[in-house]
């Protein structure tokens, strides 16, 4: 199941009562920061089992985010105490179970798509890029293993830039869909420079291309990011959309370009 159109992430998941008003906004998608020791917002007060359910059947899509360990050179001093250890195979396949733990928790059913946030790191460290590679593809088997698919955000000059490379160069355990950073104002969902035209098509790319701007729909304001997306999104349980006495909506989204 893929969604086609324009999505948003904020860094808390916002109460239902915003997610209802915000119906009336050109979004019909919504990044979740579901898991991962690194998350900007680690209490997330109402994300829940029942909200994923509420959300769902109101129609939204939703695009779960996990913020785990990060580059050991990564350009964010906040995230700096989060660096990938000495081990990041044996740590990225731990995540990874972590990851998918997290996501069947609150509903979120196999077969959807977990994207990994690697936030930007230094350009040109060779070292720190095969560290956080190899925990990215420890990540991405194991969350493969598991029943769900892997997906992958970063920048664009630095994370994605590279696992490209990899792409091309044949490396195993890469992203099955590519979430790129770069924030020029407008999409450039398939014309991205640092991506071959053909690499994570079809239905498989999201552009995050605008950052921190603030919106207000419905008499609420937030602050997003938005983005322009053709990409899988989860699949909510039946079970628990039964369980908080809501429809499950699990219908194919169409295509909504």
């Amino acid at each position: 199941m893929h969604y086609v159109g324009q999505a948003f992430d904020t860094c808390e998941a916002p109460s239902l009562a915003v997610m209802k008003a915000w119906r009336s906004s050109p979004y019909g998608a919504v990044g979740i920061y579901f898991g991962g020791r690194g998350r900007g917002c680690p209490d997330q007060r109402e994300l829940s089992p029942a909200w994923v359910a509420s959300a769902h059947a109101m129609g939204w899509r939703l695009l779960p985010l996990f913020v785990g360990s990060q580059a050991p050179c990564v350009v964010a001093a906040a995230k700096r105490p989060f660096a990938i250890g000495s081990s990041p195979w044996s740590q990225g396949t731990r995540e990874g179970g972590e990851a998918v733990r997290a996501a069947r928790a609150l509903g979120l059913d196999a077969s959807s798509p977990l994207y990994l946030d690697i936030e930007a790191y230094r350009q040109g460290d060779a070292r720190c890029a095969a560290t956080t590679l190899s925990f990215v593809r420890a990540w991405n088997r194991e969350v493969r293993r598991l029943g769900y698919v892997p997906g992958y955000y970063s920048s664009a000059e630095t994370g994605v830039r590279d696992i490209e490379a990899e792409r091309r160069a044949g490396t195993k355990d890469l992203p099955a869909v590519m979430w790129f950073a770069r924030w020029r104002g407008r999409p450039a969902l398939y014309t991205e420079s640092a991506l071959h035209p053909e690499a994570w098509t079809p239905h498989a790319r999201i552009h995050q291309y605008a950052g921190n701007v603030t919106e207000a729909y419905g008499g609420r304001r937030l602050v997003i990011d938005r983005n322009a997306m053709d990409a899988p999104v989860a699949r909510v349980t039946a079970t628990t959309a039964r369980v908080t006495g809501i429809p499950d909506g699990s219908g194919a989204v169409a295509d909504v370009s």
